[in-house]
């Protein structure tokens, strides 16, 4: 057997019967793990300007004021929620398709799941 063809072999799906390949996913390590700063940084940048909403009521800001500030911080969760499904797609559903089997089908459902909850809001 060649390097190519070897290189191949590895990246096929597994047969039916044989045993799934070990991945991160595996381990307990999650699409996000790598970026899990950047989010946590990310997230309390959120966590301040809903606090900064809090303020602005307290000091009876002015309705129109707030809802601007409702809006930036409804989209910024929205783009963290999209950074964090991207970054599931890539790592947790691709680990499954590498798996196969009924483990893919559960993670695409699990996806589609969690987009459509994301269009509803």
């Amino acid at each position: 057997m060649t390097t190519t063809e070897a290189g191949a072999a590895a990246n096929a799906a597994p047969s039916a019967g044989a045993e799934s390949p070990i991945t991160d996913h595996d381990h307990g390590v999650h699409g996000y793990h790598k970026q899990k700063d950047e989010h946590l940084k990310r997230l309390r940048r959120i966590e301040g300007q809903v606090r900064g909403l809090q303020r602005m009521v307290d000091e009876d800001v002015y309705c129109i004021d707030i809802l601007t500030q409702v809006s930036a911080s409804t989209k910024a969760l929205q783009s963290f929620a999209l950074q964090l499904l991207e970054e599931h797609l890539r790592h947790c559903v691709a680990d499954a398709a590498v798996k196969g089997g009924e483990e893919i089908d559960a993670k695409v459902e699990e996806a589609t799941k969690a987009i459509a909850r994301l269009l509803r809001t």
